[in-house]
């Protein structure tokens, strides 16, 4: 009893910044959900666009530039960076997981070039963080604030954006591509605009880290994509994915109650390095619980189970 109260105190002490780090990184999150599911666009740029938003914000925060520059200035980076990922598939027919590598690999020479080194802190430069009516600058509950209510700002114009004639067409092309083209949709400007749009929520994660954290790293995107997609699916399976607004909400979701699981098992005593295993673990079986709960078997399978 007493161990499992000392686990549960552990836990509770760190809801606050497991918090706040998950709803930052639920725009990763989100930016893996757009070009997965509304464009049928399995893409790995958000690994090398987290990191990517990460150096160019550190960059202009160390030469005095303004958070809302800093971000900004990531945005546009990171849906460069999605365009490409995006353009590389279309023009020279590569698959678009191929596309995403060789992004996401191109992407860590680039960081490297923007920063001109492996890190560079920004500790004590002004941050987004600071700007809260609430609590004090650098304390979690300024962090849960100000991300949650940029996060629920992203949430809502998504949301009208995806209603509009835009939007729409951008979730045709995921649905159908030769339909959608059919119908006058310009598959090109929607898919390089969608995956661009994916790249940007990747990097603004990234440049809000960085003003989180203090630092800038080459490496901070190094497992970030499993972690989302573990993120992802938690998400649907809590919120599902049967309208816009709940695929727009599982991200955020999932990433709140991934983070939370990551930190009950850190607070039971898991090893961190075992945390790689268990969250791969968990992705295999939310992938496989809609086959099992269906109770499918496949067809060579069956032939033996009756023979």
């Amino acid at each position: 009893m007493a161990m499992i109260q000392d686990i549960f105190s552990s836990f509770v002490a760190l809801v606050p910044v497991t918090l706040a780090q998950s709803l930052i990184l639920a725009f990763v999150v989100l930016g893996i959900m757009i070009p997965f599911r509304m464009l049928s666009f399995p893409d790995l740029t958000s690994e090398g666009a987290f990191p990517l938003g990460g150096c160019v914000a550190g960059v202009l925060l160390a030469a005095g530039q303004s958070p809302l520059t800093a971000i900004a200035a990531a945005l546009i980076a990171g849906f460069i960076a999605g365009c490409c990922t995006a353009f590389i598939h279309l023009r020279f027919r590569i698959h678009t997981l191929l596309a995403g590598i060789l992004m996401m690999t191109m992407l860590y020479s680039i960081n490297l070039r923007i920063m001109g080194r492996s890190n560079l802190s920004v500790f004590g430069m002004p941050s987004l963080f600071e700007w809260s009516p609430v609590g004090q600058p650098g304390f979690p509950s300024t962090k849960i604030v100000i991300a949650g209510a940029l996060g629920l700002l992203v949430l809502v114009l998504l949301y009208l954006f995806f209603k509009t004639e835009r939007g729409t067409a951008i979730r045709a092309v995921g649905a159908n591509p030769d339909m959608a083209e059919a119908q006058g949709i310009n598959v090109w400007t929607a898919t390089i605009g969608g995956v661009g749009l994916a790249s940007a929520f990747s990097a603004l994660s990234g440049s809000l880290m960085v003003q989180s954290q203090g630092f800038a790293d080459v490496n901070m995107g190094l497992g970030i994509l499993i972690n989302g997609l573990a993120a992802l699916m938690i998400g649907e399976a809590i919120t599902g994915k049967q309208t816009v607004l709940r695929q727009l909400a599982a991200p955020f979701v999932g990433a709140v109650v991934y983070y939370q699981l990551v930190s009950l098992c850190l607070a039971a005593g898991m090893p961190p390095p075992d945390l790689k295993l268990a969250t791969g673990l968990f992705v295999l079986l939310m992938l496989a619980l809609p086959s099992l709960k269906r109770g499918r078997v496949p067809g060579a399978a069956r032939e033996v189970m009756r023979e």
